[in-house]
């Protein structure tokens, strides 16, 4: 079993694997936007065979997304020889539900430029199991496999990996694969209950210095809520090579009360 199945070109349908910590009857976005990166890809290599590599993914969510059936289209917003805009839209019945803006960039041989000031996390095997189903419900957060060194409310670095494919029967990047998971961050060190406190976020924006390898995907992850109803959560994005960029996701907070 898959997050999604493939139903045409442009056409896929959700797993139950996909069911959203908020609203179990929901999507969980993650898997979405993994999706939305392959379909870049997919576009990209039906158009070009030069191997442009994604740097920048920004995701807008303009609405919630049913688990069902959902349609893709992809459009070149800004083409060039050496640097793409891509966009690519997720609808369900004809509404826009999540909007990516893609900046995808030629790559070249700067190896012994290589470096950053990044700190790396402790890898996965020296982190303990959590078990994020305490905090969460559905079907992503049951999916996935989580290690966490949790520091405070709101500050932890933890490792997340899932066994289910982002597709049934088709291959996809190691790109594609690593955000399927990204999403996740937002509730995997929550600085208030979210049985008390709702606090989705509405975007979420990758910058990638490296394309991730592997099966693991690593977040050395902050929380902040303000004064008049806004958080974010930021994050540096690793795998067990060390880190690969930087994330970004503003929330809205609402208290039940």
């Amino acid at each position: 079993m898959s997050y999604f199945e493939r139903t045409g070109g442009h056409s896929f349908r959700a797993t139950e694997h996909v069911g959203g910590a908020w609203n179990t009857a929901e999507q969980h976005i993650a898997p979405a936007f993994g999706l939305l990166a392959h379909v870049v890809e997919c576009d990209r290599n039906a158009r070009r065979d030069d191997g442009l590599v994604i740097g920048r993914l920004s995701y807008d969510i303009l609405g919630v997304l049913p688990i069902g059936d959902m349609d893709v289209e992809v459009t070149v917003l800004r083409p060039g020889r050496t640097i793409e805009l891509v966009e690519a839209v997720l609808s369900h019945g004809g509404r826009a539900a999540v909007r990516l803006r893609a900046w995808l960039m030629t790559p070249g041989a700067t190896d012994t430029l290589e470096g950053t000031a990044l700190p790396r996390i402790a890898a996965p095997d020296e982190m303990k199991p959590w078990d994020a189903a305490e905090v969460w419900p559905g079907g992503f957060i049951e999916s996935a496999e989580i290690r966490r060194d949790q520091v405070e409310p709101g500050r932890a670095s933890f490792w997340v990996r899932s066994p289910i494919p982002l597709l049934t029967d088709e291959k996809v990047s190691d790109l594609a694969h690593a955000v399927r998971l990204f999403d996740i961050s937002n509730g995997m060190t929550v600085r208030a209950d979210p049985k008390a406190v709702a606090f989705p976020n509405l975007d979420l924006t990758a910058h990638l210095f490296r394309q991730p390898n592997g099966d693991w995907v690593g977040f050395d992850t902050t929380v902040s809520f303000g004064a008049d109803g806004i958080g974010l959560t930021s994050s540096v994005l690793h795998d067990t090579y060390g880190p690969i960029g930087t994330m970004s996701q503003i929330l809205t907070v609402r208290p039940s009360t």
